[in-house]
């Protein structure tokens, strides 16, 4: 599901002094399932345990599971929006874009992702986290994955400087609709408007 546009023409950059700079973190010996993305090296961000998931920046060999997981979940296949999307997300590599995958931290099982980043001004709004996208396994609804990939997500927002998150949900989408407002989201400021080209 796509919640917002992509587009780079638009998309205002932060302040330097709302960045994160960090120092790189020494590689050490890990596990395939362990090892970051290069983005994770360069940020300083460090692959994040919790609810028995473990979170970490997506890599290419990640792409199968997301396409395969995507189109379960919608009944669309959209593998060259997916490649499209990582490309994008890997060459820019300003810190402010995060497509980050979970997997089960005992059976190392690809579950879900969650795809966001920090936008501004756009329609007068100040710098905030977008939410674009979060899907997970079915069997792993009931298992806390959904709020352990916002949390996450919401977290590198937060490190940025950022003080909201926001994201679009479809009128009858009402599962996505309650995972949000059971995360504590809510109703905002802006109406979305809209006209059919014939």
């Amino acid at each position: 599901m796509k919640l917002r546009s992509n587009s780079a023409e638009r998309r205002a950059k932060l302040p330097v002094n709302q960045r994160a700079h960090q120092p790189k973190s020494r590689r050490r010996a890990v596990t395939p399932l362990q090892d970051s993305h290069a983005t994770a090296v360069a940020t300083g961000l460090e692959p994040k345990q919790s609810a028995g998931f473990l979170v970490r920046p997506v890599r290419a060999a990640d792409l199968a599971e997301v396409i395969a997981l995507d189109e379960q979940v919608t009944g669309l296949a959209k593998p060259d929006y997916w490649r499209s999307l990582f490309q994008r997300y890997d060459r820019q590599r300003d810190g402010q874009q995060f497509f980050l995958v979970a997997a089960d931290e005992v059976a190392g099982a690809f579950c879900g992702f969650i795809v966001g980043e920090i936008r501004a001004w756009e329609f007068g709004s100040t710098p905030c986290g977008w939410v674009h996208t979060i899907t997970v396994r079915p069997e792993t609804r009931l298992r806390g994955l959904g709020q352990t990939l916002f949390d996450a997500i919401c977290a590198d927002f937060k490190r940025l400087g950022v003080a909201r998150t926001r994201t679009m949900v479809a009128r009858d989408d009402r599962p996505l609709l309650m995972f949000f407002r059971a995360v504590g989201m809510m109703a905002g400021p802006y109406i979305e408007l809209e006209k059919d080209l014939d």
